[in-house]
Formats: structure tokens, sequence, C-alpha cells
């Protein structure tokens, strides 16, 4: 996440879902000095093992999994274009198709609420209801996918979204695409990349 600038020092964590919970990066350790065992085993009820404590975003990654039963992965960063416009808290319309990639025909912003917190949790579960990804008001963005390479793809392409969003909003005022050309655009998504099965 930092070597491709979508991340920078401590900030954001990683989660994977296990049989019993979720494996997340621990708090406050930089990510090019972190080793695999400092990576901490979380169940449902927020306990942990080992010595290291997890994220303080734990909360938002249990509770994507417990809403979300294709949650295999969670990403949450403190991307530079995605956070900007996470501060002016507006939702982000269509004004490119692969907004889509975030399951619908806009990029929502959750209300704001304090780092680590439950409340935040809630906040960013109402902004994701049928959505993969949300901003985080003043914060930054979370997604999640089937496969941790999936989530790291999506924020990526969240943080893209922001900063042309950004560009045509510099450059003019963006033409927002309609509801029915967003409508064929999710109908396309549920089959996009799918490759017929071979016959061995």
């Amino acid at each position: 996440m930092n070597a491709s600038g979508l991340n920078q020092g401590t900030s954001g964590n990683v989660s994977l879902r296990t049989d019993d919970g979720f494996l997340i990066t621990p708090s406050g350790i930089a990510y090019d000095a972190m080793s695999e065992d400092q990576i901490v085993p979380v169940a449902m009820d927020g306990s942990h093992e080992g010595p290291f404590l997890p994220s303080s975003e734990w909360r938002m990654h249990r509770d994507i999994y417990a809403g979300h039963a294709d949650a295999g992965a969670v990403v949450h960063l403190h991307s530079p274009h995605a956070t900007a416009l996470s501060c002016l808290r507006q939702e982000i319309p269509p004004f490119h198709y692969m907004i889509a990639v975030a399951g619908g025909t806009t990029l929502r912003c959750a209300s704001y609420a304090t780092f680590g917190t439950q409340a935040l949790s809630e906040a960013m579960l109402s902004a994701l209801e049928n959505r993969k990804a949300c901003l985080l008001a003043n914060h930054g963005m979370i997604c999640f996918e089937r496969t941790l390479d999936k989530a790291l793809w999506l924020a990526g392409e969240v943080e893209t979204l922001c900063r042309q969003y950004i560009l045509a909003c510099q450059a003019g005022t963006p033409v927002i695409l309609s509801n029915s050309e967003m409508a064929d655009v999710l109908d396309r998504f549920a089959t996009y990349g799918r490759q017929p099965a071979r016959e061995s």
C-alpha cells in the first residue's frame, strides 16, 4: 500500500477473514518493519491473541465481516485524493462509469465519528449498504472484496476515481451519467471479466 502511494506511515490497516474471526495488521507498526508474527488474530467478539494490539480500527473490519458474507478481506487507507474528498463530506456522483466498482451508482461518504469507535463503524455500515467501498468523513476510505488482492485493487480504483473527480471538477463541471446509463453499467459489471470454463 505504501510503496504504491496509496498509504503513508502507519495509517490504514488490512485484514483477512478466518474461520473464527480475522487476521489484522497491528496498531502503530510501520508496514516496512512489520513481520508475520506481528499480525493479530481477532475473534468476532473483539478478543485477540498474542502480544501485539490489533489496529485501532478492528471494529470496522469485524462489522464488515459480520454484515457481508462475501467479504473475505478489508482494506482501509488514508490515500491522498480519497481523504481529500472525504473532508468535503460529499457523495461522489457517477461522473465516470467506473464508480460502479464500489457496488452502486455513487461512492458514498459516511458520517463523521472519532476513529476507532463503534460510532464510526456504524456510520461506515450505513454508507456501505449495497456497496463495497465508501469514504469516511475527514478520515479516508475503506473497501472489501473476496480476496486480499481484489481488495487492494479496489482500493486503488477508488483512489484513482477520487483523483479523476478532483481533476474533472478543477477543469469544469463533470457531466453526470444518468440512472439508466449506470443501470446498464451495473448489469455489465455482473459478468465483466468472467471467462468461460475450459474443458480439461
